[in-house]
């Protein structure tokens, strides 16, 4: 009689519910919430619109202040390993670019991070960067087309500028002149949002 009750018991609880699937932010400084508290950066604010709105996505941030896309290349394998993402968006190169480093090794760093991400089951989108305009005009485009090259070659979704109208507006910029301040950090928000929600449906 006990061994039935207990089976039925079994039978009739509720099935555990299937984890959530994790959207992996990989990037540097201007997604690390440099400057500020963790919970005003882009990321933080963008996870909890997701919840709002009722999303079954999770994000979780594994940016670091100062990371280059050699960095980010050498850690992902065991943030695939252990985050096992559904997404995985890059915003790294502009410490690449601060360096002066080679746009070339740039692009092949960038690449060979999407193909991981595929090979591991997920999905990548680029958050593109600029350096700033005293780096002279031929780096900086060539530095700036890495990204649609990359998404038009490998078919990769691209929001070409995440501080488009930020970077430009002292009173959204942080005294530094190169890291975003608390106020912008909505802006920043807004754009990934309209760029990667549509995706996520």
């Amino acid at each position: 009689m006990l061994k039935y009750l207990v089976l039925m018991m079994v039978a009739l609880s509720p099935m555990p519910s299937l984890a959530q699937p994790e959207i992996v932010v990989l990037g540097d400084s201007i997604s690390a919430a440099h400057g500020m508290k963790v919970e005003q950066g882009w990321v933080a604010l963008l996870q909890s619109r997701m919840a709002v709105a009722g999303s079954t996505y999770r994000l979780h941030n594994e940016s670091i202040s100062g990371e280059t896309s050699a960095g980010g290349l050498a850690r992902l394998g065991d943030i695939l390993a252990d985050r096992k993402p559904a997404w995985v968006l890059i915003e790294l190169g502009v410490n690449d670019g601060l360096r002066g480093l080679s746009v070339t090794a740039l692009k092949a760093n960038l690449s060979r991070m999407i193909e991981r991400v595929r090979k591991a089951g997920g999905q990548v989108m680029l958050l593109g960067m600029k350096v700033p305009g005293n780096y002279g005009k031929h780096y900086i485009d060539q530095f700036y087309q890495v990204y649609p090259q990359l998404s038009e070659q490998l078919d990769v979704p691209l929001l070409p500028y995440i501080l488009e109208d930020i970077a430009d507006n002292p009173q959204l910029m942080q005294v530094d002149g190169l890291h975003p301040n608390a106020k912008a950090q909505p802006f920043i928000a807004d754009k990934i949002e309209t760029a990667l929600f549509p995706l996520l449906k």
